[in-house]
């Protein structure tokens, strides 16, 4: 078991960190991964909307306030199908 000074070494904070936006309601999000180098955690990967976006820096922030933050997950929105392609 870790001493409580003893810090949470990084892998194990990605780990806590990515649960925690996967079971979340608010952000539900399996495909966003997440990296720790000391106190910057850095979010990438894709999601639905802006909304979806900032729900991920809305959570994060709220669970360590005292990270940097840096969010390079990109939006990728889906709409409908356009014409469907046609080969000659």
């Amino acid at each position: 078991m870790r001493d409580a000074e003893e810090p949470e070494p990084p892998q194990y904070r990605a780990a806590r960190l990515h649960r925690v936006l996967a079971e979340d309601a608010r952000t539900a999000e399996l495909g966003v991964q997440v990296t720790v180098r000391g106190q910057d955690v850095y979010l990438t990967g894709t999601v639905s909307s802006p909304g979806r976006r900032e729900e991920l820096d809305k959570v994060l922030r709220e669970l360590e306030p005292e990270a940097k933050l840096h969010n390079d997950v990109r939006v990728v929105e889906s709409g409908e199908p356009g014409e469907p392609e046609v080969l000659r």
